[in-house]
């Protein structure tokens, strides 16, 4: 019997010992050189080889969730290694598509710069040798380590490239993250975001910069959450960064590597833009600086905005809401002033100030809330699910109302029809900050780039973004005004105006198709089917009020399409509204195998959790079980203990009862009954069914 147990216990150790092995060939390591040999005194490179299984991915220096390569040299005296150089890194995901972290997955090699001391003597051989530790994760996480050595002679020659590696690692060196003075970074920030700038030193000489995202280096910039990129003059992007909640709170400098899917020179040679930028009144230049005064946009870059801008005022005035009014009141300047033509050139002149500051009043309003480090805009929002279905809702309405679904708008422009007839300069100037008002219902394709830019400059350029603006919207009046003649060559209202307002609302639908997009990301699947349900009834709504306040309709059909509508509206805020996850009311015990004793002889039901806070998966199962209300209300009704033994550090005990089940990886679960000897085991990947039948049986 002694022998048999003995035979056991020996099997069960050879397996457990076996398990790290195993692990390993997940991730397979070796030390390779980029030189044949050493020259005395001359630094050379060499790298950490990693071959991945398919699937399976080791991490960057700011990990997201996990753990980076690490390297403890063993060198002779004398000898120097520099860190590791990350190569420019990637998001990954865990087979449910959530993003997980920063990393590496496929071929990968790390390069570390090591120098020799300069009395070597030629003719010997000298061994370097690595304690190489990792974390290799696909949908569970698998701590991973090597003892790595390379052996190189010592030459009095200059090294020649090893043949299979010198060309890889020289490649792999010129391509690692650095700043290029082909390329300027700006930075600011207020409380939850911080927005980067980026310009091209010569536009004409810049790739397009497509499928940004920012790795944040020390963790000050929330990994997971979207990155939102607007484009700016110049051939330049505003790109939103979310503030991690867990990163430091006193950080004056953003730091990390800025991707670009096709690289950031004209030959794909850059993948990853270094950038390191400090916060200064506002923002920030990097270290390698496009010409010009500090902290002011390039010149051909705010030129270029600002010439967008004056285009998207002047289309204003093509729409539908707004076009009418075009020689309506030039004829009524004409009217008031008795064809006398300075009296009509100064009511051009007072309606184009009406315009100028109703827009002034809209970018003071801008100012006042950045400076009060409000959220405001198309990306500083956009990683709060609420604002984001608040928006996609918005904007549908908007491409709803240019579709021919429902109109509105014509209230306002029947306003500004009497209010022309308004005696003075006064009724001028109130029908310039009214042709502002009638012009917002059409104007979301044509502001949503300005304020985009808006937000990436300065308070004086953006005010001079709004000004451009207002002075497009304003230009045919002045000008009619001073030429009433004219009025003769517009073009008369007809079928292609309604032609032109519908094609104006695919832009809008092109928006509210990215919204749902980050929505995806943010959401699980169940709250995003919800609020793709509520877009449903927000477009119901808007139908019916069409459908039912068509132009002759009778005041109680009206009344029935308001009504019908209100509702329809409440009930798609309703369900898809995004809300917080009900807060788990479990209280986790830390883990030890007396605790375990402690309420088994108690007779409770026992659920254990081994989990690390470098484990994606666990925090998956986490948020998709324990967010449960039919998986809490479980737990609180059967009375069951919980308990958290947490691998985030290394903690032989939770090695040794993981091995004990043959286990090397969390997450691992399992729940103990009372009266028997061994624990349920939970599969890696859980669902709240999943628990549920397991705390049923």
């Amino acid at each position: 019997m002694k022998r048999l147990l003995a035979s056991a216990l020996a099997a069960l150790a050879l397996f457990a010992a076996a398990l790290p092995q195993a692990a390993r060939a997940q991730v397979a390591a070796s030390l390779v050189s980029a030189d044949a040999s050493i020259h005395p005194g001359t630094p050379f490179n060499v790298a950490l080889h990693f071959v991945h299984q398919p699937h399976w991915h080791t991490y960057w220096v700011n990990p997201g969730t996990g753990l980076p390569t690490t390297l403890k040299w063993t060198l002779p005296l004398g000898w120097k290694a520099g860190e590791i150089q990350w190569p420019a890194p990637m998001l990954l995901s865990d087979s449910r598509g959530n993003i997980i972290g920063n990393g590496y997955d496929g071929d990968l090699l790390l390069p570390v710069t090591i120098t020799p001391p300069p009395d070597l003597m030629p003719g010997t051989n000298v061994e370097l040798q690595v304690a190489a530790e990792w974390l290799m994760c696909q949908d569970e996480c698998v701590p991973g380590n090597a003892k790595l050595s390379l052996l190189l002679p010592v030459s009095p020659e200059d090294p020649q490239p090893d043949p299979v590696w010198g060309a890889k690692i020289r490649d792999v060196v010129a391509r690692l993250p650095a700043a290029d003075p082909a390329w300027s970074v700006r930075a600011s920030r207020n409380a939850t975001t911080v927005t980067l700038t980026i310009r091209p030193a010569a536009r004409n000489s810049a790739p397009v910069p497509a499928g940004l995202h920012f790795f944040s280096r020390d963790g000050s910039i929330a990994y997971d959450l979207p990155q939102p990129a607007s484009p700016i003059g110049g051939g330049g992007f505003a790109l939103g960064l979310p503030v991690s909640s867990d990163g430091p709170k006193d950080a004056t400098r953003v730091v990390g590597v800025l991707t670009s899917k096709d690289g950031w020179r004209p030959d794909g040679s850059l993948p990853g833009l270094a950038v390191d930028v400090g916060f200064r009144s506002g923002t920030a230049r990097a270290s390698v600086a496009a010409p010009g005064s500090p902290g002011a946009a390039p010149a051909d870059g705010l030129l270029g905005t600002l010439l967008l801008a004056f285009v998207g005022g002047l289309i204003l005035n093509l729409m539908p809401c707004v076009f009418p009014v075009l020689g309506i009141k030039i004829l009524g300047f004409v009217n008031q002033a008795g064809a006398d033509r300075r009296k009509v050139t100064l009511h051009g002149i007072v309606f184009a100030a009406g315009v100028l500051l109703s827009f002034w009043a809209l970018a003071g309003l801008l100012a006042i809330l950045r400076a009060g480090g409000s959220q405001l805009g198309w990306g500083f929002q956009l990683q709060s699910p609420a604002f984001v279905f608040g928006l996609a809702a918005a904007m549908l309405a908007f491409a709803l109302n240019m579709s021919g679904v429902f109109e509105f708008g014509l209230t306002a422009t029947g306003i500004g029809s009497g209010l022309q007839s308004k005696s003075g300069l006064t009724g001028s100037f109130l029908t310039g900050v009214l042709a502002t008002v009638a012009a917002t219902p059409c104007s979301a394709p044509f502001l949503a780039p300005a304020l985009g830019a808006a937000l990436a400059l300065s308070t004086a350029e953006s005010f001079a973004i709004f000004t451009a603006i207002a002075v497009g919207l304003s230009t045919p009046y002045l000008l009619l005004s001073a030429f009433p003649a004219a009025v003769r060559i517009l073009p008369r209202p007809g079928a292609w105006m309604e032609t032109f307002k519908q094609a104006m609302a695919f832009p809008l639908y092109a928006t509210v198709a990215y919204l749902v997009w980050v929505l995806a990301g943010q959401l699980q699947e169940t709250a995003l089917l919800s609020a793709l349900f509520g877009l449903v009834l927000v477009a119901m709504g808007v139908w019916v009020y069409g459908r039912w306040n068509a132009p002759g309709a009778s005041p109680g059909r009206e009344r029935f399409g308001l009504c019908a509508c209100l509702v329809l509206l409440a009930l798609g805020a309703w369900a898809g509204w995004p809300t917080p996850a009900s807060p788990t009311d479990i209280v986790w015990e830390k883990w030890s195998p007396e605790a375990v004793e402690k309420l088994r002889s108690a007779n409770r039901i026992i659920y254990v959790d081994f989990t690390a806070r470098w484990c994606a998966t666990c925090q998956a199962n986490k948020r998709l079980v324990f967010h449960s209300d039919e998986v809490l209300r479980a737990f609180r009704d059967k009375h069951i203990a919980t308990l958290r033994g947490d691998w985030t550090n290394k903690d032989p005990q939770i090695t040794a009862e993981l091995a004990k089940y043959h286990r090397g990886a969390v997450p691992f679960n399992v729940i103990w009954f009372p009266g028997h000897t061994e624990p349920v085991a939970l599969p890696e990947l859980l669902t709240p069914s999943i628990v549920l039948d397991a705390v049923g049986k």
